[in-house]
């Protein structure tokens, strides 16, 4: 059994009302409107995630009607709802004026009082009655109920133009002839007379009039007022009005409405004068112009405040709509099941399809999406997550126009149209008959999709406001479709990076079989290999001697026994470390090895291995030995020049950061894991101090740092108690030891000199021939004579500073400064030597600026 919504609403009201309170019910809360989201009346095991059945608060078809949306309502617990606010409630004196900018005004006076007023006062009185009034339906029927005191008219009616078209009114020419035929006028309020309240207004059936047609409707296309002392003889009058109400209709006054440009928008139309006089008379027709130009204004202002209103409403349910799509992007199928549920509750059709564009031919579709009304009635709706896919057969006469043209198509009848294909509904018991058919394009405007709505309910066609907002949605949709796929490429980039990792994985690996050939090689004392001399040479040294060193520098410093490294996974890991170094000129293994020598001398020299720990200690010794992992030959600055991947990665220490990701690529390499026996805590502080060390090897960061380091070690500030101090010590040790071919036997510094200089030369070479730039003077090959001289500048300027401050903290680092002056004299002499045979007159004044050259090399020699 039906009742109606006033019953439903109050059975509603009283059963969320808690039984302790005594509060009211319902409460009007902010007109924050949503179109979709989370209510405790909805159906549960949706999980929120936004895809099941969603709460339809409001319709598209609401915003055709006109007036102001209901209020949202708060039940006392919070809950949102859309029981109805009673219009006796909503207009009653002190209750809450909805659509009223003043809910506290003054009583109104009664008519007997209004007619002791003098005509002036009464026309002011009345002015000032409706200024402030922003509801249309109030506003009119005040109108109506003023009018009749001021023409002592026995009743009136009020009705307003429209359009069929009315959401595109605005675009169209006032004299154009389709514009004129869609207008036409409706009672906003019929037959009000000075007993009438707007309760029993809003119980009546609106009445249409056609645009000329009628009394009203001639006043309304001619502009003019019309007086007619008997309605009976006048031929417009329709006498079936007085049949159907009871009424008798004499005397009848019917005058325009117009707004401040003179543009009609409604027509007020009293009847039966009373006092006995019989007819209005021309003094009446003055004062009701003269009244229904200040009711113009006031009908025109609470038409914009309307249609703001509703503005602001549709503004609301796009971005809750917008929120809704944005919300979750993980599969295709889920973000188009959200807009197809909700595109439905919004629009109220009967069936709803998303139809993507196939990418190789704009005319077809790859993926075809269905949803229906009564989907979500069945047994498995709740848990229902992905829409029906090539289940209804497609028009793809319709919908492939839209896809091609991109224009939106809107069919009252789709039998009627000739890009219909009517064998799409046979056997299917399904019957098309109105179309919403529009294309979704992506950020770019490339149609990557059409939507295409059909059968509004009630058989009601598809408007210009349900155009505008499927057209806005489908700017959401689009972006979200277009979201999706970039997260699906994604996931599989990510996917085909990983299987590419595991691949790279093996085969940067070390074999088994050469990690079990190293294990059983003994593996000599440290003086063998004069591991603890400052002025260690490898030029002697096979390949596999490396490695072996290695092992010893890994058994003397005890971290085999002390963190449990299995002795296979430690060889086969060194091996992959030497493996992972491509063979370019300085840059290798066996700079990397040297590195690591000279570390292992520094912590047994100074014995700072006590003041870092074991656990700080083999960090620096890993760090060490992979600090220039998968180095090409190139340095940071021709990463950024050539624009290249790892540049991409890495905005700043570019392959500092590779060589870092390479270092814990292999750590975590089967087989390789030599960290595997750490607590979660050891390791964890390992990779931290790893990162931080092969970050410091970076120049630029040893220029930022060093300010810093410099005052600890000459002032004597420093307590390495202090992580901060440790830190920075590390790092700085690091650049040491990177740099300390520089502090070798001449014979030695001067062999990797010529190493890195042939280096920096093809690097050149490279910036020259595939960049088109002039390399800078250290890397130039043209400039190969000014060698000497650029190494000067570089030891004053980045080694000796660093080294005598290491002096500063320890005496057995001496050494290094001594080794540093006496090779910076060795490269004094050459370039004098030079400048003489070139018979260089301003040589004395070349030699006594290098010094002060050195902000300048040092860029270049970072680079």
């Amino acid at each position: 059994r039906k009742v109606t919504r006033q019953t439903v609403d109050v059975w509603l009201v009283s059963h969320a009302t808690p039984t302790s309170s005594s509060s009211s019910c319902v409460e009007l809360s902010n007109p924050i409107y949503a179109a979709a989201g989370n209510s405790s009346s909805g159906r549960g095991g949706g999980g929120g995630s936004g895809a099941t059945t969603p709460v339809r608060k409001i319709s598209a078809h609401e915003f055709e009607r006109g007036g102001l949306l209901k209020p949202i309502v708060n039940t006392i617990d919070g809950t949102p709802t859309f029981l109805s606010v009673s219009i006796s409630d909503a207009y009653q004196p002190g209750g809450p004026q909805v659509g009223s900018s003043n809910s506290n005004r003054p009583q109104r006076r009664s008519r007997h009082e209004l007619r002791h007023l003098d005509e002036k006062d009464l026309i002011f009185e009345l002015v000032k009655d409706i200024c402030n009034e922003l509801d249309v339906r109030s506003l009119c029927h005040k109108i109506l109920q003023n009018v009749s005191t001021l023409l002592h008219a026995d009743r009136g009616s009020l009705f307003l133009a429209a359009a069929s078209n009315s959401n595109n009114e605005n675009n169209l020419q006032r004299n154009d002839q389709s514009y004129l035929r869609s207008r036409y006028l409706v009672s906003k309020l019929f037959d009000v007379c000075s007993r009438s309240t707007l309760m029993e207004m809003e119980k009546k059936d609106e009445i249409k009039i056609p645009w000329g047609t009628g009394i009203v409707g001639y006043v309304a296309e001619s502009g003019e007022p019309v007086n007619i002392p008997d309605a009976y003889k006048d031929s417009r009058f329709n006498r079936e009005i007085d049949a159907l109400t009871g009424y008798r209709t004499r005397a009848l006054l019917c005058m325009p409405i117009k707004d401040c440009n003179g543009d009609v928008i409604g027509v007020a139309q009293v009847i039966n004068k009373l006092g006995g006089e019989g007819q209005f008379t021309a003094q009446d027709e003055k004062i009701f112009a003269g009244y229904l130009q200040f009711c113009g204004i006031g009908l025109r202002n609470a038409q914009l405040y309307e249609k703001s209103q509703l503005e602001v409403k549709r503004n609301q349910v796009l971005l809750d709509l917008a929120r809704m799509i944005f919300e979750e992007q993980s599969t295709i199928e889920h973000m188009v099941f959200r807009i197809l549920t909700h595109t439905q509750s919004l629009i109220q059709c009967q069936r709803v399809q998303v139809l993507l564009v196939h990418k190789a031919s704009k005319g077809s579709f790859s993926r075809v999406f269905d949803f229906e009304a009564n989907d979500l009635a069945g047994e498995d709706s709740d848990s229902r997550t992905s829409p029906f896919e090539s289940r209804f057969p497609i028009n793809v006469g319709i919908t492939g126009y839209v896809a091609t043209t991109g224009e939106t198509v809107n069919i009252l009848n789709a039998y009627e149209d000739p890009r219909f294909d009517p064998l799409v509904d046979d056997g299917t018991g399904f019957r098309h008959r109105t179309i919403l058919c529009m294309a979704i394009k992506n950020s770019s405007g490339q149609i990557i999709g059409v939507i295409q709505l059909i059968n509004k309910f009630d058989d009601l066609p598809f408007t210009k406001n349900d155009e505008n907002f499927v057209e806005a949605f489908a700017i959401f949709c689009g972006m979200g479709i277009h979201n999706t796929h970039m997260y699906e490429k994604a996931v599989i980039a990510m996917a085909k990076q990983s299987v590419t990792l595991e691949v790279l994985s093996y085969h940067a690996s070390a074999s088994l079989e050469d990690a079990q050939r190293l294990k059983s090689l003994r593996v000599p004392s440290s003086a063998h290999f004069q591991l603890h001399d400052f002025k260690f040479d490898d030029i002697h040294m096979e390949d596999g001697d490396t490695v072996t060193a290695c092992l010893r520098m890994f058994l003397d410093l005890d971290f085999v026994e002390r963190f449990h490294i299995d002795y296979d996974v430690l060889c086969r890991w060194l091996l992959s470390v030497k493996k992972n170094y491509r063979n370019v000129t300085y840059h290798n293994w066996r700079h990397a090895f040297n590195v690591a020598q000279m570390m292992f001398a520094i912590l047994t020299a100074t014995q700072w291995w006590k003041i870092f720990g074991e656990i700080e200690c083999l960090a620096l010794i890993i760090a060490c030995l992979c600090h220039d992992l998968d180095h090409r030959g190139t340095n940071n600055s021709f990463q950024i020049k050539a624009s290249s991947p790892l540049a991409q990665l890495y905005s700043t220490s570019t392959m500092e950061h590779h060589h870092f990701d390479q270092c814990l690529m292999i750590l975590s390499s089967q087989g390789n894991q030599i960290l595997s026996n750490l607590s979660p805590e050891e390791y964890s502080r390992v990779v931290k101090v790893l990162e931080e060390a092969i970050l410091s090897t970076d120049l630029a960061v040893y220029f930022r740092k060093r300010g810093a380091f410099f005052n600890l070690a000459r002032n004597g500030g420093y307590n390495w108690a202090f992580g901060d101090h440790r830190e920075l010590l590390r790092g700085m040790l690091m650049t040491v030891c990177d740099l300390a071919a520089i502090t070798k036997p001449w014979e030695v510094e001067k062999r990797v000199a010529e190493l890195v200089s042939s280096e920096f030369f093809e690097q050149g070479d490279i910036e020259r021939r595939t960049l088109n730039i002039t390399p800078i003077d250290i890397m130039n090959r043209e400039k190969e004579d000014q060698l000497p001289i650029m190494q000067v500048g570089f030891i004053d300027s980045i080694c000796l500073p660093i080294y005598e401050a290491f002096a500063h903290l320890s005496d057995k680092l001496v050494p290094l400064v001594d080794g540093v002056s006496i090779n910076k004299q060795h490269w004094l002499e050459i370039a004098e030597s030079i400048c003489q045979m070139e018979t260089c007159t301003n040589h004395d004044r070349t030699l006594s600026t290098v010094a002060s050259n050195n902000e300048e090399t040092s860029e270049q020699a970072d680079q």
